[in-house]
């Protein structure tokens, strides 16, 4: 069901990634809309982790490449 692809992200000050967006859009999503999307599986190139604290973030898909990672895109 996966259907969108981040191809852009935003960070704040301290590199939190903070919105994502998606290929064909012009406007960034809030990365806690995003975290909602990835839990159910609409996002082709993320997942959404829970922390032991039981806060959630957005982390990309395992792939060998470092330059599609979020915090990397977010560089850009």
């Amino acid at each position: 069901m996966a259907t969108k692809r981040i191809v852009d992200a935003q960070a704040d000050e301290s590199g939190n990634i903070t919105g994502v967006r998606f290929r064909g859009s012009t406007r960034f999503t809030s990365v806690e809309i995003a975290i909602r999307q990835a839990e159910r599986g609409e996002i082709e190139n993320a997942h959404a982790v829970t922390r032991r604290d039981g806060s959630k973030y957005l982390r990309s898909n395992p792939d060998d490449k470092e330059g599609n990672n979020l915090d990397e895109l977010a560089k850009k």
